[in-house]
C-alpha cells in the first residue's frame, strides 16, 4: 500500500468512528426532542374562562380563588374569571371552557349572542350552582336550550346526601358513590322543551321523597355542558368530592 492509499483508509476510518459515535447521540437527542414535544402537547393546560358576580354568595372566594386554585393545581388548567359578563366578548375567543357560576345578569345582546355562538362551535360549558337559577327572564333561551331546566328554590342551607348514578361516567371518576355535605339544595327541574338532561348524581333529604339533579349532562347536540348544583360555600368547594367533580367536569367538557 503506498503513502497515499494509507493516509487515505486512515481518513476514512476516522470518519466512521466519529458517524458510529455521533449517532446514538443524534437519534437520542431526536427523541427527547419528539417525547417533549408530545409532553408538552398532551399536558397542555385547558383554558377556563370563569364567569362570576351576583347577589348572595361569595364569588370571588368560593370559585375565583377557591375553585380557581383546584383547577390551576398541577398545570390541569389556566383560570381567567371576570366579574363583569360584557368581559365574556373580550376572553370568550381564548377560552376552551366557559364556567358560568354568576347570577349577576347578562343583559348585553352581543355577550349572550358570543354565549351561543360558543355552544353552537361545539365548545365546552359548565353551568355551576347560582348559574342556573331562572335569572333572566327575557333571556328564556339560556335556561331552554344551554341549561334545559332550572332552579327556582332551594332547601334552607343545610345537610343532605348526594348519591352518583352513573358511577363509570368520567365526570364522576374518583367521586365516593354517596356521600353527604352542606349546601343549598337546589330544586332544579329540567325543561321538557330543552335538549334533555342525563342525571349523574342526585340529592336527597331524610324525610323528603323529593329527589333533585345535583350533576347532570345537558344533552345538547353540539356542546358538551355539564350542570353542577353544588356550590354555596366552603363546606362544597374544599372538599375532595366536589373537587373531583369540578376537574372532571371541565375535562370531559374540553374533551381531554
Amino acid at each position: 500500500m503506498n503513502q497515499f492509499s494509507y493516509q487515505l483508509s486512515i481518513r476514512v476510518a476516522l470518519r466512521y468512528v466519529l458517524l458510529v459515535g455521533l449517532l446514538p447521540a443524534v437519534t437520542l437527542f431526536t427523541q427527547c426532542k419528539t417525547n417533549q414535544s408530545s409532553t408538552a402537547k398532551a399536558g397542555k393546560p385547558i383554558r377556563v374562562l370563569m364567569v362570576g358576580g351576583g347577589t348572595s354568595h361569595n364569588f370571588g372566594m368560593w370559585y375565583k380563588n377557591v375553585d380557581g386554585q383546584t383547577l390551576s393545581r398541577d398545570g390541569f388548567a389556566t383560570v381567567n374569571y371576570v366579574g363583569d359578563p360584557d368581559s365574556i366578548m373580550t376572553y370568550l375567543p381564548q377560552a376552551d371552557v366557559l364556567y358560568l357560576s354568576n347570577n349577576r345578569p347578562i343583559t348585553n345582546p352581543a355577550a349572550r349572542q358570543a354565549i351561543m355562538e360558543f355552544v353552537n362551535a361545539g365548545k365546552g360549558l359548565l353551568i355551576a350552582h347560582a348559574a342556573m337559577w331562572y335569572n333572566w327572564k327575557d333571556w328564556p333561551e339560556y335556561n331552554q336550550q344551554i341549561v334545559s331546566g332550572g332552579s327556582r328554590g332551594h332547601d334552607k342551607y343545610g345537610t343532605f346526601d348526594v348519591t352518583v348514578n352513573e358511577t363509570n361516567h368520567p365526570v364522576t371518576k374518583d367521586v365516593e358513590p354517596k356521600f353527604t355535605l352542606k349546601d343549598e339544595r337546589y330544586y332544579y327541574i329540567p325543561d321538557s322543551s330543552g335538549p334533555g338532561v342525563e342525571v349523574l348524581a342526585s340529592s336527597s333529604v331524610t324525610g323528603s321523597d323529593k329527589i333533585f339533579p345535583s350533576v347532570f349532562i345537558v344533552k345538547n347536540p353540539k356542546a358538551r355542558i355539564v350542570g353542577l348544583a353544588l356550590g354555596h360555600d366552603a363546606e362544597s368547594h374544599n372538599i375532595a368530592n366536589y373537587q373531583n367533580l369540578l376537574r372532571n367536569s371541565v375535562k370531559w367538557v374540553a374533551r381531554r
